[in-house]
């Protein structure tokens, strides 16, 4: 599966898969074994979170996994509530115990925090002395509007490598990207399939990209599933993506999208399906516990 994962360059001439596992909303109890099938179907790329409170199960699944260590890219996030200069370096030993590395691929920012902008600059100078100290290969931010990274931009001296945001069929956020595009900036998809969309639905009228008949027919024709379609997409269009599950069937089908390829009218139909509309929470209204 190596051999055929397309991989994108970063700003600093790193390179990450185009394609990788995320474990939001993964039980501990069952992120090891979903990581270890991850890894065993031919993903190298992992990203967790502090957040997310299962960094020790997926630094236990890298370490039982037998993989070489340098065939991996592994990304964790600073929480909000670590943030601040001295802050943001502890957070980022305790992370790194955690996971059981010496050396980190990608460190982001997971949130900005309008409420204290300045420190969330402070974070990121923590991040870009982690940088400079060779800890980590990458660093960049998560969940930032146009706004937030014109104004980190003016304010620290590493551009982000990365900014990962919700991106789907039914918010395909085409100006920021756009912003991240002419910034050298990677945009990674969170949520590249829509399950944000179902597990994050305020009621029961669910919009769920894996339904819309668009998505469906294009499955029916390529012999794929609608979640391998929409994947296709993401990766077609230069994004990276972060599909997450638990289950082995799916874990092994968000894979398998290497074998076909979309048209670009049917790229276009699928962007066309957007609806402005977030699933996931708005970052202007985050604040501190």
């Amino acid at each position: 599966m190596d051999a055929i994962m397309p991989m994108l360059t970063l700003n600093n001439g790193v390179t990450i898969p185009a394609l990788g596992f995320g474990v939001y909303r993964n039980p501990p109890a069952q992120t090891t074994v979903a990581v270890e099938t991850a890894l065993a179907n031919g993903y190298r790329l992992i990203d967790t979170a502090a957040a997310y409170g299962n960094e020790t199960e997926v630094g236990s699944a890298l370490s039982q996994s037998g993989v070489d260590r340098a065939r991996l890219f592994i990304t964790t996030k600073l929480w909000i509530d670590d943030y601040g200069y001295d802050s943001a370096l502890r957070a980022f030993d305790t992370s790194m115990a955690k996971v059981g590395l010496d050396t980190l691929d990608l460190y982001l920012l997971h949130q900005p925090l309008p409420s204290d902008f300045d420190a969330t600059v402070a974070s990121y100078q923590a991040l870009q002395t982690l940088y400079e100290q060779g800890r980590v290969r990458a660093i960049g931010v998560s969940n930032f509007g146009t706004a937030q990274l014109a104004e980190l931009l003016a304010r620290t001296d590493v551009v982000p490598a990365v900014n990962q945001i919700e991106v789907h069929p039914y918010f395909t956020e085409p100006e920021l990207r756009a912003f991240n595009l002419e910034n050298g900036i990677l945009t990674q998809a969170w949520s590249p399939i829509g399950g944000v969309n179902r597990y994050a639905a305020k009621s029961g009228n669910v919009k769920d990209p894996l339904r819309d008949p668009l998505i469906t027919a294009l499955a029916a024709k390529y012999s794929k599933t609608p979640a391998q379609i929409i994947l296709r997409w993401d990766i077609q269009q230069g994004l990276c993506a972060i599909p997450k599950s638990v289950s082995p069937k799916r874990i092994a089908e968000n894979i398998d999208i290497f074998d076909f390829y979309l048209t670009n009218a049917e790229l276009s139909d699928i962007s066309a399906l957007d609806t402005g509309i977030r699933g996931g929470p708005n970052p202007e209204d985050i604040r501190r516990s």
